[in-house]
């Protein structure tokens, strides 16, 4: 019987706080050391999880743009669909700003959490990182638009400027559908099938996530003990209540203010598609069911909910885009690194434009916040930690992305003075 990859996950986390404990870094079999052996497989799992970012990336956000190619789609709607997704992305990650700094889960007793959690670099790296977060200004914010211009793509891609990639496939996936219609359609036909191979081979990728979790999780519990999970479980909470409050505050507020209808009714409305975006972890996955219940329980029209919800499916991820900045903040903060306000503002732009890119598929979140740390100059290796927790916090933040691809339909809906949208009691 094939248990789904959460439960793998689980039992591999379960397994590798056993094996940690019993061998702990002295242990050894036939001249080998079992923490070698650790390292071996969660190295190998972060070097597939690097292997696919540049691919992952520029497909998806290509094809995601190119979808807004007709003029049709680019008139008001697309207008108002693209400023919704725009604000309450960008309002996700501001709250994730907040509490991460404001409840510090990567410091403990004033102290960065990084040896608890066995981040322990080399020299080097530690002087590197050092020199890429600490230091900078508010002058820097200019350094950050230019290198969303590369002189070179490829070089970019190659040294891991992910910025100026973005930027490159935004500006691409646009004027790929403004050259006449035959090439147009086989440069869209291209990129989908790249976009559909990346997300086959991600998930492919993520089958291995339990022996890389195992791995990971093994190593950390062999070098420090049970108490690396402290500070991960502060992490773990923390991302939880920004979740919530965007969830349960800011886009009621939304749904009540700007789109006048009363919250309530749309949770009801909303309820079996955000429990199958729970369970599946998947926002492309939810999307039949999250147009039905727009469409039959919301009275969203078929014209706004067929094009509002597979573009925000696609677009929008609000739960990620938050993740992915706690998620790097934290990492920062265990390090101890001084996140200056030009790097945190860095943070909060690029987790915007790669919450554009990720696909909707479990863990692809993962990869984007690779291109986060990379960006700011902290080592990509430390995600694997965040294994740890990543599945329930998947399952959490993917019900939010559809909550609010949700919610912009409806309020989309009744700018376009449709009748009928949460008429319930």
């Amino acid at each position: 019987m094939k248990l789904k990859l959460h439960w793998q996950i689980l039992i591999a986390i379960l397994l590798a706080g056993i094996a940690g404990t019993i061998t702990g870094t002295d242990a050894t079999f036939l001249g080998i050391a079992f923490i070698d052996v650790y390292d071996f497989i969660g190295t190998l799992f972060m070097n597939a999880l690097r292997m696919i970012i540049v691919p992952l990336i520029m497909a998806s956000i290509i094809v995601g743009i190119s979808t807004l190619g007709s003029g049709r789609d680019l008139g008001r709607l697309g207008g108002k669909t693209i400023l919704f997704y725009a604000v309450t992305s960008t309002l996700a990650i501001l709250i994730g700003l907040f509490f991460v700094n404001l409840l510090a889960p990567g410091i403990a007793g004033g102290e960065p959490v990084g040896e608890q959690l066995n981040l322990t670099l080399d020299s080097v790296d530690v002087t590197s990182a050092v020199a890429s977060v600490e230091g900078r200004g508010g002058s820097d914010i200019v350094q950050i638009f230019l290198r969303m211009v590369p002189t070179n793509i490829v070089a970019a891609a190659a040294e891991g400027q992910m910025l100026g990639l973005i930027f490159f496939s935004l500006v691409f996936g646009f004027f790929m559908t403004q050259i006449p219609a035959k090439q147009s359609e086989a440069l869209i036909t291209l990129w989908t099938g790249i976009s559909e191979t990346m997300m086959k081979i991600t998930m492919w990728v993520m089958k291995f996530a339990p022996y890389g979790v195992f791995g990971l999780v093994a190593e950390t519990v062999a070098s420090t003990g049970f108490a690396a999970f402290r500070p991960l479980l502060l992490f773990f909470f923390t991302v939880l209540l920004a979740l919530a409050v965007h969830t349960f505050i800011a886009l009621p507020l939304l749904l009540k203010y700007v789109g006048r209808v009363n919250p309530l009714n749309h949770y009801r409305a909303m309820a079996p598609a955000m429990l199958m975006a729970f369970s599946s972890a998947s926002s492309s996955g939810t999307l039949p069911l999250t147009m039905e219940c727009v469409e039959k329980n919301a009275g969203v029209s078929n014209r706004t909910a067929s094009f509002v919800l597979p573009l925000g499916a696609t677009i929008n991820m609000d739960g990620t885009a938050l993740y992915e900045c706690v998620a790097a903040i934290f990492l920062a903060q265990a390090y101890g690194l001084e996140m200056s306000f030009a790097t945190q503002f860095t943070v909060v732009l690029i987790a915007l434009l790669t919450s554009i890119g990720v696909a909707g598929i479990p863990a692809a979140s993962l990869v984007a916040i690779t291109v986060i740390l990379t960006a700011i100059g902290l080592p990509v290796e430390a995600i694997g930690l965040l294994l740890v927790t990543d599945r329930v916090l998947d399952m959490c933040r993917t019900s939010v992305n559809i909550f609010s691809d949700s919610c912009g339909a409806v309020i989309i809906a009744r700018s376009e003075r449709e009748t009928g949208i949460l008429e319930g009691p």
